[in-house]
């Protein structure tokens, strides 16, 4: 029986860990073609070894979103290796995390290189076969902090404003070409980057203990559970589903106070 994404290739970037590890694992499951992006070469190699084991169409290439060129490079090695993106899941990110008048130069532009310059790079490189094939879906991970604020994390909900709002801009764009631009906005996620923050303060199991405690559930979101909601956003399954953002933070945003 063919998966929900048969019909699918792919280009996930961020993909050798995390949220973006998930996503891979989780389409390959249901049938996509998939070309891996992430910085990390070894780590990418395994992970795309490990999928072709378990049967999927997997290639990849270990470059840097913010490098333009590379991407425009790796998007037609994809199409000569899988055929033609007629999806795109912008997943790649990094935590800058400031007071704004403690943020230096250097960070706010590594910020917005990659968490907003680097997904646009992505976009403007599948977006040209995506018209010309008469179609395409595009998933930007964002984030709550694309209309949440929490103080000391300047620039990043920034960037993560811009993204949103590249994703309605995108979508009203290419809807008429046949193409879908929407964005996921996952909340706390159980990936290394949350255990590296807990294990920044003295006590770790209060840190943790702290961030649970502020979700109605009293948990926070497993990267699988992140993948479930993608390779939904992704498929067919949501066709008029354009310019606009799902939230998968198990009521975080919506709880005033704890």
């Amino acid at each position: 029986m063919a998966g929900r994404l048969s019909d699918k290739r792919i280009m996930i970037t961020g993909a050798a860990q995390g949220i973006g590890l998930a996503i891979a694992q989780a389409s390959a499951r249901e049938g996509a073609g998939l070309y891996l992006i992430d910085t990390d070469e070894l780590l990418l190699q395994q992970v795309a070894a490990d999928l072709r084991t378990s049967g999927a169409t997997v290639e990849s290439s270990a470059v840097s979103i913010t490098d333009e060129p590379a991407i425009m490079a790796a998007v037609i090695r994809a199409k000569a290796a899988i055929g033609p993106l007629n999806a795109l899941i912008n997943n790649a990110g990094i935590n800058v995390f400031n007071e704004p008048l403690l943020t230096t130069d250097e960070e706010w532009q590594r910020c917005f290189d990659v968490n907003l310059k680097g997904a646009w790079n992505c976009c403007k490189a599948v977006l040209p076969d995506m018209i010309a094939n008469g179609g395409g879906t595009i998933l930007n991970i964002a984030s709550t902090h694309a209309f949440t604020i929490i103080p000391h994390t300047f620039p990043y909900p920034l960037a993560k404003h811009a993204l949103l709002g590249m994703t309605k801009s995108l979508g009203l764009e290419y809807a008429a070409r046949g193409i879908r631009v929407n964005a996921l906005a996952p909340g706390y996620v159980s990936t290394q980057k949350v255990i590296d923050y807990w294990n920044s303060f003295p006590d770790p199991d209060a840190a943790k203990a702290e961030t649970m405690a502020l979700h109605p559930g009293g948990r926070i979101a497993s990267p699988e559970e992140i993948a479930l909601a993608a390779v939904f956003m992704i498929s067919d399954e949501c066709p008029f589903m354009n310019a606009t953002c799902l939230t998968i933070d198990g009521g975080l945003s919506v709880r005033q106070h704890g």
